[in-house]
C-alpha cells in the first residue's frame, strides 16, 4: 500500500504525510498524473481558495486522473478544500468549476456566525458507514454544502453532518472515497482511528 498525497501548492501536507506516517503507511508527495492513476490510495488535501486549488490541479493535469479514480471506485480520500474540490461551483471562486464528482455547491457561512468556522465540532455520522463514525473532528472552514452532495454517476453515498449555525455535510462517503470537510489528520486518536479505517477497509 503506498498513498499518493496529491501535491497541488495550496496545502501544508507536512501534517498529513506524518498522520499516515503514524497509520503505518507510506505516503509520497506527487504532481504527476501517472503516480496518480497507479498509486494503491490518493489523498487529496487542501488548504486555501476554491479557484486556485483548481487551477493547480489543471495545470498539473490532474483531473482526469482524479474522476477517474473515483469513477472506479479506487481508495480516495479528500480533505478540507479537497472536499469542495469535488463538488461543481463554490461562492468562494464564482465562474471556476470543480472536479464535478458531486452535485454539490460550496456556500459561505453568514455573518451571524464567526467566520472561518475554526476548532473543534462535532460530526455525526451515519448509520450503516464503513469509515465515518460520530465524533469530534477539528475545522478550519468558511465555506461548506448546504444541500446533500449526490454522485453525479448515481452512485450511493452516505453523508455526516455538523451544526455550525445551521446544518451542513461535513463528509461523505461513496464506495472507497472519503471526503471529509474536517482535518483527521489533526484531530487527534478519532481522525487517525478514520483515516486507519479507510486505509484498512478499501484495499
Amino acid at each position: 500500500m503506498r498513498v499518493a498525497i496529491v501535491s497541488t501548492g495550496v496545502a501544508n501536507v507536512a501534517s498529513v504525510k506524518a498522520a499516515f506516517d503514524r497509520c503505518g503507511a507510506e505516503s509520497f508527495l506527487t504532481h504527476s498524473g501517472s503516480e496518480v492513476e497507479s498509486a494503491s490510495h490518493v489523498m487529496l488535501p487542501g488548504v486555501g481558495a476554491f479557484g486556485p486549488g483548481m487551477k493547480a490541479l489543471r495545470d498539473h493535469q490532474l483531473v482526469d486522473a482524479l474522476v477517474s479514480r473515483v469513477a472506479e471506485d479506487r481508495p480516495t480520500m479528500s480533505i478540507c478544500l479537497g472536499l469542495q474540490l469535488l463538488g461543481q461551483t463554490s461562492e468562494e471562486t464564482p465562474g471556476v468549476g470543480g472536479l464535478g464528482v458531486f452535485e454539490a455547491h460550496a456556500q459561505r457561512f453568514p455573518d451571524t456566525v464567526r467566520v472561518p468556522h475554526f476548532g473543534w465540532n462535532e460530526v455525526v455520522a451515519p448509520e450503516g458507514a464503513r469509515f465515518l463514525e460520530t465524533g469530534f473532528a477539528y475545522f478550519a472552514n468558511s465555506y461548506r454544502w448546504t444541500d446533500v452532495p449526490k454522485c453525479i454517476d448515481g452512485k450511493s453515498s452516505l453523508v455526516a453532518t455538523t451544526t455550525y449555525d445551521s446544518i451542513f455535510y461535513s463528509a461523505v462517503e461513496s464506495g472507497n472515497l472519503l471526503a471529509c470537510q474536517f482535518h483527521p489528520e489533526l484531530s487527534g486518536p478519532w481522525g487517525l482511528a478514520l483515516i486507519k479505517r479507510w486505509l484498512e477497509a478499501s484495499c
